[in-house]
């Protein structure tokens, strides 16, 4: 985990400087059916998802319970279950999608999702985009 340490911001428990930790989840690959093409709408293509997910201050110490933090597999079958089900044409809505549910549902106030594409097109082995959504405290 990281700690980012935020200027004039102080935890009301300790008075400390708060701090963001983050968990990452790197390369999860799912099969899905995203594009503008019709090609692309009819076969799925492997999709490539990179996260890193601000764990919510608690103004203490961690400890090593689970439920003061993200559970990351909880997040990545979030993620496939919700994919099953949506499908988009752009990978910029695509992304989108997924950092609301990581803030929504995982009440993370910070999220950076990348959503690459793997060999969409010829001579190009990866293309894409990344997002951040929410405030690093």
């Amino acid at each position: 985990m990281h700690a980012f340490y935020a200027t004039g911001h102080r935890s009301p428990a300790t008075g400390h400087p708060l701090r963001m930790d983050t968990i990452f989840i790197s390369d999860l690959r799912l099969d899905i059916l995203l594009g503008v093409y019709n090609w692309e709408r009819q076969v799925p293509q492997t999709v490539q998802f990179d996260l890193e997910i601000g764990i919510p201050e608690t103004g203490r110490p961690r400890t090593d319970r689970i439920g003061e933090t993200i559970d990351y597999s909880k997040v990545v079958a979030r993620i496939g279950s919700s994919l099953e089900s949506n499908h988009f044409l752009l990978v910029e809505r695509l992304a989108e999608h997924v950092a609301h549910i990581v803030m929504s549902e995982f009440s993370s106030p910070w999220v950076k999702v990348s959503v690459t594409k793997l060999a969409a097109l010829k001579g190009v082995k990866r293309l894409g985009v990344t997002i951040e959504r929410g405030k690093k405290t």
